[in-house]
Order: C-alpha cells, then structure tokens, then sequence
C-alpha cells in the first residue's frame, strides 16, 4: 500500500512539473529559451522514470527475503526507494526512449 503512495506522489509531482513547463513556455513557440526546453527535458526524463519504476515494482515485489536480516515494513519503504532511484538513473542515462518522445511532444505543444 505504502507504494502505491509513493507511485501517486510521483505522479502528481510530474503532472506539476508538466504543468509549470507548459506555462514556463505559454505561447512563446519557437522562441523557447534553454532553460525551459531543460525544465521540458527535467519533466520527460521524470515521466520515463516513473514508468520504468511501474514496470520494475512487480519484479522486485516478487523477491523473498529471509527473516534473519530483512522483512517488515521498513523493507518495503527500502525497496520502493531504491527502485524510484535505479529508474530514475536508467532514465537519466537513455532509458528506453520514452523521454525522447515526450520531450519532443511537450516542445511541438509550445509551438503550436
């Protein structure tokens, strides 16, 4: 329950920092500055990051873990933080592509 929580936080947090791209950029088209194609970019590659996170969840949900050195809740709110920031490293480093084409969409939105 404790990631899905989690999952909804970064949700919202991504869905604020899209809003305050666009708005960042409102009606200026093509004449973006570089600091708002990098708040763009920011916004994409932390929208790629939260999938990968939601596809990475289940794999690492399925893990067992001895009673000796793991387990209890505390493991739960560990591994939800340590899958948020692989995903976001994979994101950082290419990802799989989902950013690229979400950045290219947020700039084709400023333009029109």
């Amino acid at each position: 329950m404790q990631t899905q929580m989690i999952n909804t936080a970064q949700t919202q947090a991504v869905e604020a920092q899209l809003a305050a791209a666009r708005g960042a950029a409102g009606g200026l088209g093509s004449n973006l500055t570089e600091e708002q194609k990098l708040k763009a970019r920011e916004a994409a590659e932390q929208f790629e990051a939260i999938f990968i996170a939601q596809m990475l969840n289940p794999m690492f949900e399925t893990i067992e873990t001895d009673s000796l050195m793991g387990g209890g809740p505390a493991e739960g709110v560990y591994r939800s933080m340590m899958v948020d920031e692989a995903s976001k490293s994979i994101a950082k480093k290419g990802g799989i592509g989902i950013a690229d084409n979400v950045y290219r969409e947020l700039l084709k939105m400023q333009e029109a």
